[in-house]
């Protein structure tokens, strides 16, 4: 009979186990997880603003935005030389850069606030691209078009061709049309454009066109909520009315009654 200290051992062993499996095919991108190996998350306002989420591997941003990092994975990252990448006069690091470790590469991760999309090209690390947004009729529209890489070689870094470079729009109010294809809206209000990273090396030219209601979901969900709130204040005020006005001529049984 197997002792308890060696059972609770085995089953910490297959724990163990299981654990490195998962953590094996994660980082192998053959199925669990996808290799993003740069993104671009960009938060949009009505009003022109916005807010640029960019996670990248140091590879990529040397390949495609022609840094100058050490790509190595034991060299250290110079977090000011990022931040002063990104800042531009029309854009503005608004954290200091983070940085991960996948697949063997180092990534970094910024968050950047842009005062008017529409001048967002006028930045280096976005120049590869031209921002539109425009109301047309009864719609917003915006439209992005993303062209040259800056194609620089960096050698060996580990890359098996899985890798995607993604572009993700976040947009304010309800999307009534996209150009990304069947299944790539997600909850709603978030549209996603993705291209294999061999495609983006050899700058092949991608082009975004979404449109949206003139009303953003936030005006809707406080115009919403203050509606309710006011039409219960509204009963509550009728419910008080009516109690005091029928409380004096409501008397008790008893009180009409005389005992015998």
């Amino acid at each position: 009979m197997q002792s308890p200290i060696l059972s609770r051992q085995s089953k910490i062993s297959r724990l163990i186990c299981a654990a490195a499996l998962v953590s094996t095919a994660c980082g192998s991108g053959g199925g669990l997880f996808r290799q993003y190996e740069y993104e671009e998350e960009l938060y949009l306002s009505l009003d022109g603003t916005a807010t640029v989420y960019v996670n990248a591997s140091v590879a990529a941003l040397d390949a495609l935005r022609g840094a100058t990092l050490d790509t190595k994975p034991t060299a250290p990252i110079d977090r000011e030389k990022l931040r002063a990448m990104y800042t531009t006069p029309v854009t503005h690091v608004a954290t200091t850069p983070t940085l991960s470790r996948r697949n063997g590469r180092r990534f970094v991760h910024l968050r950047i606030d842009v005062a008017d999309i529409r001048t967002l090209g006028k930045a280096a690390p976005f120049a590869w691209s031209t921002y539109e947004l425009n109301r047309e009729g009864d719609l917003y529209v915006f439209r992005q078009k993303v062209g040259r890489a800056a194609g620089r070689n960096v050698g060996d870094v580990g890359w098996n061709g899985k890798e995607i470079v993604a572009f993700r729009l976040h947009l304010p109010s309800e999307i009534v049309y996209h150009n990304a294809g069947e299944g790539n809206q997600k909850r709603g209000n978030i549209v996603a454009w993705e291209q294999p990273l061999a495609e983006r090396l050899r700058s092949q030219p991608l082009a975004f066109d979404a449109r949206m209601k003139t009303q953003s979901i936030l005006y809707r969900t406080l115009w919403l909520f203050a509606t309710t709130f006011g039409t219960v204040v509204v009963a509550f005020v009728f419910v008080i009315w009516w109690i005091f006005r029928r409380g004096p001529g409501i008397q008790s049984p008893a009180a009409g009654t005389r005992s015998l």
